[in-house]
């Protein structure tokens, strides 16, 4: 045997130790290693290590029928083993490695690998060819020549698709997908309709790419030449899904072939699309800005050819590759939640990503480990790699460390299909697999179908730069309908006449089309939820001049006072959580003024009553990040936890509160994808310190706040950012509110730094009480949530509204010198330094909401002070927070000075004495003394 041998590499010891382990229980080793002594038993019972070939263990040192001698029950070496085991060790290896052979590049050599899946690595000769191996039952063609063995082997694993399954660790999963993969496709063989749709497919795709090259010669398109395929993967997983019962399907792709999924997948008509290539769609900049043509969203209705109706969606997108992920992830579960009542199978999942994008953006590795998450699964998605083999000007070598872009798929146990795109039979073979597989476990799978990108980064991009030698072969190789036609016709599959017909047929559609002759699609039928979303209007500036009333009654605040007070009989709280039990009935029955995490959890109560859903997730917000919410208790002996809103005898809505995994792009972009899905959700998501919103960053700036303009999509979602200066350092202090006022234009977005628990719940329930929704950005409390005075009266949660400015009422309007306007949690410095000192010529009034900035209400308040000097004041540094936004709004009716810390490049010291002189410094200049 062959040094290289992928037996001969385990020390024989090691083998015995595990043989030994295996005949006392074969399910505790590792699966491989079963089937490897799976063949071995069988061996020894078919050929046997006695005279008479019957597995005789009489004798240690019979002959056995090969000749070689070995003890019974043992491997003492591995050279003496029979040649059927090396055979069952060759499909082993080949289920482990041929993937790294297989011939999937269309344009390219592979390169060697190291496979090590020939017969002499495993001791097998020229002269084992003709004899019979009961091991071909392994792969389903019964026992075979190892010629015919070895000749399946290299059809199933060698060829067009290469396999990447064997580390799943579920044993069900795994025999399914190799069963699927070894008998299925020996015998896969399309059907003549099969073959024609697939053909229709490639057809549609070829000849809406040349047609806009030709017509659109240098516009932008980013085409899908060269990765022609996907229509026809797409159209198989979407028909193979339907008849597994999908009945939507979420796609979240990049701008690579955007256009030719629009037109031939969603079937946005070529005559739009031709409208806008033409300049003749006129914009309706009264809705927002728009965006370009290839980031735009689109929804339809089809039906497949098995008569299935599937209601379609492509997520609108940034240019922010893969960012669409978790947002596509968010909407569909939030759609598994309320429109499908849980049932997964019925919505699928669709991520198209490019091979340096998914390999090198870290947002697919936190979508990835959401998969199997309670909070975030979605029951499984389909992952399509478009691997053009470049990722923008950049070769795959300087675009990864990994053999392949997929690996990470790994970190799940998630199969991976590695296919050529030049072969379309096969790569609707491997949707149909990825179809069957997610249905079926309800678990992610990856296809990488590798091709090659016809032009460059756009049509005006010269690849030769970077890659000439790639583009020199590029240049000549037949487009994969030129190479699919040759294939059926030499098959004699399919009259090439045909393929011709088909192709002249739909050009001269194009043509009518371009012609502005109409189409008449599939009348669309808008889903509930986007029939409600049509029913909400978009704001106007007078709805911000005063919010809706939000109180609710008595008997709802008892409601949800008695599902927040009460523990299930037997329930054992630890001793903290008994105090804190009892301090929220105390403020619910005796005193009737509540704290803030009353407050925010009365609010959640007041909306499930009402029959809506409230969905929290973030980094530890069961209890909250400093144990002041406490949403969700745990029995101290069985850690079993009690929920306290998902028990509330009144509830009508779904409470959802998750501990999100340790990520914020991710999760924050789940949490707009669901709130994008459902206008009765209040979602929300809160960091774990507000700064740490920065990682974050991408899904701020091209969903939350410019979705609308950009999208026309209107978005509750709730941002809540613990923000103060406590003397914590520069990193959990400041959540950059300078960042989200640059950001507020156009009534975008609501950014809010509240003062108060009452109108904090006035705020939570604003956000559905209006008829429109704006994503809220709140600079939320730290030591607030536990400060003496940060307290109010029930009466409060009965009436009233959301207070966008706090009046202060402690002092008389006549006796004031100076008005000091802030926002926040320095109010309480400023307030118990004025108590202290007895001031009484400073009043100090509370912008509780920043953008929009209630400007008209804050120069009428301000009339009653006549005369008085007005100062902004602030305790983050000049050059960041609130200063600059105030005064480029208020500077031409309200002149005034800022007091704040110095301009600095850190958001706050750290040294906890200098905050504290820092701090008083900025009391006493405001106040005065």
């Amino acid at each position: 045997m062959d040094k290289f041998s992928y037996i001969a590499n385990a020390h024989v010891s090691y083998i015995d130790e595990l043989y030994n382990s295996y005949k006392q229980d074969p399910e505790a080793i590792d699966p491989s290693w079963k089937e490897f002594f799976d063949g071995f038993d069988f061996a020894l019972t078919n050929y046997g290590e006695g005279e008479n070939g019957a597995g005789s263990t009489t004798s240690s040192s019979a002959p056995a029928k090969n000749g070689a001698l070995a003890t019974p029950g043992t491997i003492m070496d591995m050279e003496q083993l029979p040649k059927e085991i090396k055979v069952r060790a060759l499909i082993h290896a080949h289920r482990s490695r041929a993937h790294l052979r297989s011939t999937t590049n269309p344009v390219r050599e592979r390169r060697d690998r190291k496979a090590l899946i020939d017969p002499q690595d495993f001791g097998l000769g020229q002269e084992d060819m003709n004899t019979e191996f009961q091991a071909g039952n392994e792969i389903g063609i019964g026992k075979s020549k190892l010629s015919s063995i070895i000749e399946a082997l290299k059809t199933i694993y060698e060829g067009s698709m290469g396999f990447e399954y064997l580390y799943i660790r579920d044993p069900e999963m795994l025999d399914w997908f190799k069963t699927k993969v070894e008998k299925e496709a020996l015998a896969f063989n399309p059907s003549v309709d099969e073959k024609k749709r697939i053909l229709f497919k490639l057809n549609q795709a070829v000849v809406f790419e040349n047609f806009l090259h030709t017509k659109y010669l240098g516009q932008k398109r980013f085409s899908l030449e060269g990765g022609e395929s996907t229509i026809a993967f797409l159209d198989a997983v979407i028909n193979t899904g339907a008849l597994g019962g999908v009945e939507e399907v979420m796609i979240g792709m990049a701008h690579r072939g955007r256009l030719n999924v629009l037109a031939n997948i969603m079937g946005k008509t070529y005559e739009q699309i031709f409208s806008e290539f033409e300049g003749t769609a006129k914009p309706d900049l009264t809705m927002g800005d728009g965006d370009v043509k290839y980031h735009m969203g689109y929804s339809s209705d089809i039906v497949t050819p098995g008569d299935k109706k599937v209601h379609l969606k492509l997520a609108p997108n940034p240019s922010h590759l893969e960012a669409v992920n978790p947002v596509v992830e968010g909407f569909l579960r939030a759609k598994i939640d309320s429109e499908y009542q849980g049932e997964k199978t019925k919505a699928l999942p669709i991520l198209i990503h490019g091979d340096a994008a998914v390999a090198g953006q870290g947002i697919v590795y936190e979508v990835t480990q959401m998969a199997a998450l309670k909070g975030y699964n979605t029951g499984g998605t389909i992952h399509f790699v478009i691997n053009n083999q470049v990722g923008f000007t950049t070769d795959f070598d300087d675009a990864r460390s990994s053999i392949y872009c997929t690996d990470v798929a790994k970190i799940i146990d998630a199969p991976v299909i590695h296919v050529n795109g030049d072969d379309a039979e096969a790569v609707v073979f491997a949707a149909k697999l990825a179809a069957e597989f997610r249905q079926k476990f309800g678990r992610d799978i990856f296809v990488d179908m590798v091709c090659y990108r016809r032009h460059g980064h756009n049509e005006s991009d010269e690849p030769k730069f970077t890659q000439p030698e790639l583009y020199n072969i590029i240049s000549k190789h037949p487009n994969p309908r030129e190479v699919y036609v040759k294939k059926l016709t030499e098959r004699g599959d399919i009259d090439a006449k045909i393929a011709s017909q088909m192709d002249e047929e739909f050009r001269q559609l194009l043509q009518d089309r371009l012609n502005m002759v109409k189409e008449k699609p599939l009348p669309y039928q808008a889903t509930k939820f986007e029939r409600e979303w049509a029913n909400l209007r978009r704001s106007s500036p007078e709805d911000f001049d005063l919010s809706p009333e939000t109180g609710i009654s008595e008997e709802a605040i008892k409601e949800v006072a008695e599902a927040l007070t009460t523990l299930p009989k037997g329930f054992k709280p630890i001793k903290q959580i008994e105090v804190q039990m009892k301090q929220r009935k105390d403020m619910f029955f005796k005193s009737k003024s509540l704290n803030w995490a009353s407050a925010e959890l009365l609010a959640y109560g007041s909306i499930l009553l009402e029959g809506k859903t409230v969905r929290l997730t973030g980094q530890d917000v069961q209890r909250g990040t400093f144990s002041h919410r406490h949403a969700v208790l745990h029995d101290a002996n069985t850690n079993e936890p009690y929920n306290s809103l998902k028990e509330m005898k009144g509830r009508k809505g779904q409470f959802h509160i998750y501990n999100s995994l340790l990520s914020e792009y991710a999760v924050l972009g789940f949490e707009y994808g669901y709130g994008m899905a459902n206008p009765h959700s209040l979602t929300l998501w809160e960091a774990q310190f507000g700064d740490f919103a920065n990682g974050a960053q991408t899904m701020i700036d091209q969903f939350i706040t410019s979705g609308e303009s950009k999208w026309q999509r209107q978005n509750g979602l709730v941002m809540l950012l613990p923000h103060g200066y406590e003397g914590q350092g520069p990193e959990h202090s400041n959540a950059r509110p300078e960042r989200f006022l640059q950001l507020s234009a156009e009534y975008n977005v609501i950014v809010a730094n509240i003062t108060e628990p009452s109108n904090f719940f006035h705020m939570l329930r604003r956000q559905l009480a209006w008829e429109f929704r704006k994503p809220c950005i709140v600079m939320s409390p730290k030591s607030l949530l536990r400060h003496p005075k940060v307290m109010s009266p029930v009466e409060e949660f009965t009436q009233g509204r959301f207070r966008e400015v706090l009046p202060d009422t402690t002092v008389e309007a006549k006796d004031v010198k100076r008005v000091v306007l802030c926002t926040g949690k320095v109010y309480y410095d400023l307030e118990e330094a004025r108590e202290k000192e007895k001031i009484k010529n400073v009043a100090i009034v509370r912008i509780e909401q920043l953008h929009p900035l209630p400007k008209k209400q804050i120069l009428e308040l301000l009339k009653t002070y006549e005369g008085a000097e007005v100062v902004w004041v602030q305790e983050e540094p000049e050059n960041m927070g609130y200063w600059t936004y105030i005064l480029r709004l208020l500077y031409k009716e309200l002149p005034m000075e800022v007091i704040a810390r110095k301009v600095s490049a850190s958001p706050a010291t750290g040294y906890n004495k200098v905050h504290v002189e820092e701090q008083k410094a900025i009391v006493s200049k405001a106040l005065k003394f």
